[in-house]
Order: structure tokens, then sequence, then C-alpha cells
């Protein structure tokens, strides 16, 4: 099976299967045609006597500086060699991968004026395992991802850096080794290269996949902390939801019965004094709902970005190259900031849960441990939520709403998106935490619900975690409990479906 770049739609899943060798992409010959056409279109422009930006002209606030048709190969690599200026730890490997794919995609429209074989080369680095280093701080997410991309491509020229298994090493010497001689830019291709917004996609791909596993993961745990505490399932009846039918809400309850369903717990508290639950428990549609609305206008966004083109100047005829701002990362930047926020309440809720299951109420025992006053139980885990939360709250501020001038004044409101999509992945690295956390004192709590048995999902759930982790009859360290939770929910070990 093969994805047709150019041609075919990317989609969130589509991309991780192509970074994931699962699926493989090419440029048939329509789109090679294109691509060749579009540069016909470029040399044409650099030829003539008029300035055309980023063909034979500066960049930025040197824009009226005309080049002659001699320096403009010259322009392009000066262009990638001076932008490539970013600072701190490297990207995950997968993120310069999905980086390369989306930058492919997005050259394969026929608006760049790149070469067909400079893409080509991309998508020999992408096939075979050739992943430059690109530092994460740098981009203010307008003219695109300049400095991010400049890493990404200084390996096309024989410059930057690559990853080779966990070690980094000089491209020059990776290039000989596979036996590639390095590129000579030509006019536009070094502009067509890092202008964009891939740094910005590729964390808003790689969050969207990790949050859609932490939606259907929230509501696990939520539905196992209602089984410990004995909430009412009333609460997710589907009449009350269809009279408020927000999209993400109706999915929510409807999972939450599916939890429950066939809950020989739930069964036995049916006429219970209790009227009403707390909210973490009772309105976990709503909560879940409105964090699953978010995830899907940012999945809907981003996948109209991943098909777009963003490099700047776009080429539409032999005389036409239009700048315009589709570089700017805005479009994204504020949806990654509310799809923060929306992750974010996903750990403060669940965290109100745990702090429900301490509690001591309703047959449970206080701090989930039968010998409280020599044991501490899981008093202090909570703590770890506690502190985890509040970590993403202070991550919640939205990079979207700054903006500070650059290139001299020339380039005067940026998205900062790439700063938000790096934080929103922050905020859903701490939500694996927090549920790893709840679903461990979920656990607890059934066990004082015995000889009661539970829906058949959450029975399955319930045996996976004890198979890894203990029930805990008497204090010890619960470091390693945690991390083996953690390690489950990265993994996506947990039935959610």
């Amino acid at each position: 099976m093969t994805f047709r770049y150019g041609i075919d739609q990317l989609t969130v899943d589509k991309v991780i299967a192509i970074a994931k060798g699962e699926l493989k992409g090419t440029v048939i010959a329509e789109i090679a045609n294109l691509v060749n056409e579009c540069r016909r279109k470029v040399e044409f422009m650099a030829a003539s006597d008029k300035a055309v930006y980023g063909v034979n002209t500066g960049f930025g606030s040197l824009c009226d500086v005309q080049i002659s048709p001699a320096e403009t190969n010259k322009l392009q690599t000066n262009l990638l060699i001076t932008h490539a200026v970013g600072v701190g730890n490297p990207i995950d490997k997968e993120l310069s991968k999905i980086m390369m794919i989306c930058k492919v995609h997005a050259l394969c429209q026929g608006f760049s004026g790149i070469r067909l074989e400079v893409i080509e080369r991309i998508l020999y680095f992408i096939e075979n395992d050739l992943l430059p280093v690109v530092p994460e701080q740098g981009s203010v997410g307008a003219s695109g991802d300049l400095a991010p991309l400049s890493h990404l491509f200084l390996p096309l020229i024989g410059e930057g850096e690559f990853w080779v298994g966990n070690e980094i090493l000089p491209a020059k010497k990776v290039l000989d080794h596979v036996g590639l001689t390095p590129l000579e830019l030509q006019s536009k291709e070094g502009l067509a290269l890092i202008n964009g917004t891939q740094f910005i996609l590729a964390h808003t791909i790689k969050g969207l996949k990790k949050m859609e596993y932490l939606l259907d993961l929230a509501d696990l745990a939520g539905a196992m902390s209602i089984e410990g505490f004995q909430g009412s399932a009333s609460a997710f009846r589907e009449e009350i939801h269809k009279i408020r039918p927000f999209k993400g809400n109706l999915v929510v309850a409807e999972r939450i019965r599916m939890f429950l369903k066939d809950s020989q717990n739930v069964a036995n508290h049916l006429d219970c004094k209790r009227i009403q639950d707390p909210y973490s428990m009772r309105c976990i549609p709503q909560v879940h709902g409105a964090s699953r609305n978010a995830y899907y206008h940012l999945k809907e966004l981003a996948e109209i970005e991943m098909n777009s083109v963003t490099d700047n100047p776009i080429i539409l005829s032999d005389v036409e190259a239009i700048s315009g701002g589709n570089f700017h990362g805005q479009p994204l930047a504020m949806a990654l900031d509310y799809a923060s926020i929306a992750a974010s309440e996903l750990g403060n809720i669940a965290d109100r849960r745990c702090y429900l299951l301490l509690d001591g109420k309703y047959g449970l025992p206080r701090l989930l441990t039968s010998a409280g006053g020599l044991n501490s139980g899981f008093m202090i885990p909570q703590y770890t939520t506690a502190a985890l939360v509040t970590e993403n709250k202070s991550l919640c501020f939205p990079p979207s709403a700054d903006s500070v001038p650059t290139s001299l004044g020339q380039e005067d409101h940026v998205s900062m998106g790439s700063i938000s999509g790096r934080k929103f992945n922050q905020i859903l690295g701490n939500i694996e935490k927090i549920f790893a956390i709840e679903l461990m004192y979920a656990a607890q709590a059934l066990e004082f619900r015995r000889p009661n048995t539970f829906s058949e999902i959450m029975e399955r759930n319930f045996a996976l975690i004890r198979s890894r982790v203990a029930k805990l009859e008497e204090d010890r360290i619960l470091k390693d409990d945690i991390n083996t939770l953690i390690t489950m929910v990265r993994n996506q070990e947990f039935i959610v479906q």
C-alpha cells in the first residue's frame, strides 16, 4: 500500500504510518511533472530583471535588495546556514521524520518551485531513517518555523547533523558513508525548504495521536473510579445528554455506559440513599466531552494544514510569485493553546477523583488502606497528581496571545505556535502520569467492592493492572508501581474500546 504525495490526502494516522514504515510514500509521474513545471517558472523568474522575493532578492527586511542571477544559488545556501540558530535539546527523532513527511507533501503540491532532485533526496532520508538533529527552541512560528526547518535541511547541503542510533554525527560524514554527495541549492529552494509550519505541525500530529488515546483512557479511569466510589450511573443516561447534544459529551456518556454495563457493583447500589455524586464523577461527560470537542477541532485544522502549501512566495505562473502569509502559524497556534487547556482539564478532574477515593466514604477505608495509622496507604501519590496538575496549569498560558516583532519590524506579528506545540506535548506527558496514579487508586478501591463484579472490559483492565502491580496490603515503595503504570499508559496497553 502506498501514499501518493501531492495527490492523496494526509491524515494524522497516515503520517504516523509513513513515519513507522507501515505506509510507503511515493512521487508519481504526474506529480513529478507538476514539480518540474513549477521549477521551470522559477528559473524563468530568476533569469529576469524583475525583483521576485526570495528568488532574486534578500529575505525579511532585506527584501528590497536585489541579487544578481550569478549569486542566487549562494543566496539559498546562505539562507539555510544563517537561519540554523536553534538552541536547546534536540526534538524526538520521530518529530524530525514527521516534519520531513509533511514538507515533502507540501512541496509536491507544485507551488514551491523546488527541483524534483531535492524532494527525492528528502524521501531518501525518510525511507532510510537518516534523521536530522533539530534543536527544540528558536522558532517564533512565522515566516514559518525558520530555525528548526533550517536545521532539518542543513544535511541536504552536507552541513548539520544526523542521528545514527542514539549518537549524533556530522551530516557530511554520514552522507559519505552512504555514498551521497551534498546538494547545491538553486534559486528559491532554500526558502521553499525553511518557510513553512512543519515544526508546529509535527508537534500537533504527535500530540493529537497521544491525546486520542488519553481521551479514551480518561473515560476508563473515570469509570473505574466511579465503580470504586460506588457512584451512580444515572448521570450518564442517554436521555439527559440528548437534550444537550455536544458531540464530545454524547461520546463520553456512551463510553461510560459501556464501561459500567452489566456491573453488579452498580446494580447493587441503584437504590442507595445517596442523591448525587460530586462533580468530578457526575460531570465526566461534560468535562471529558469538552476536551474531546477541542481535540476534534484541532484535528480538523491539522489535517487542513498537512494538506496545504505553507511556504512563501507562492509560484502561480511564469510572472507571478505572490508574497502572502501562508507560513503564519496562527491557525494551529490558537487551536493548540485551546487543546492544551482541554488536555490539562483531563488531569485536573482526575486528580479530584483520586482525592475522593482517599476520603474514606461509602465503605472505602481512608487512604485506601485497612491499616491506616501505621500505614500511610495511598496518601502521598495524590500529592504528585496535585503537583502535575499545577504544572499543567502553568503550561496553559497561551503563547499565541503573545507576539514579539522580528526582522527589523518586517515580521511584526508572529504566532509563537512552536511553543504552543511543545507545551501541548509536555501537558500530555504529565497527563499520562496522572492517569497512571488514578488507575492505581481505582484498582485498589475495586478491591474493597468484592465480591461484586464489574463489566467485562473493566474486569480485563483490572486484571491487567494486577498482573503488574499488586494490591497494597501495607506500606511499600510506590515509585516502581507508578512507573510501571506510566509505561503501560505510554505503551497504550489498556483496553479502552
